[in-house]
């Protein structure tokens, strides 16, 4: 059986991580498609427009960094937290770091909408494990 086709949103500054993550997630064909913000402002406002467009066009799933420029990955989850309850389907969010430290990944465990917290770099095994357990896309 196939597996459904995910929406698929990368928040991350680094542009070679967005290349490389957009190319493994390619290469998983679990995406149908994949959205890239270089900060969470970005996301936020792509998001917020989605409430009076189409929201088949949201985000299945976030890989959302920490350390960015404009709003980093904390202010984007407390943003997130205020509009979250207006989207007709549920978003995962993975955080995706390099950061090992305790206080990040504890800091992450208090935001509900969190699901894991991911240390970089991921692997094209990761990323297919993360979204095939993901619960089915609305098509």
């Amino acid at each position: 059986m196939q597996q459904p086709l995910h929406n698929v949103c990368l928040i991350d500054d680094d542009k070679i991580y967005q290349f490389t993550a957009r190319k493994i997630l390619e290469s998983t064909g679990l995406a149908k498609k994949i959205l890239s913000f270089y900060n969470g402002s970005e996301a936020i406002g792509f998001l917020k427009q989605s409430f009076t467009t189409d929201q088949n066009e949201l985000p299945d799933v976030i890989f959302l960094d920490i350390n960015m420029p404009v709003m980093n990955g904390w202010q984007f989850l407390e943003e997130y937290h205020k509009i979250n309850d207006r989207f007709q389907k549920t978003i995962t969010i993975f955080v995706v770091s390099s950061s090992v430290d305790d206080c990040d990944i504890k800091r992450s465990k208090e935001f509900s909408e969190v699901a894991d917290y991911i240390v970089k770099p991921i692997n094209r095994l990761k990323y297919q494990q993360l979204i095939e357990g993901l619960k089915p896309a609305s098509s």
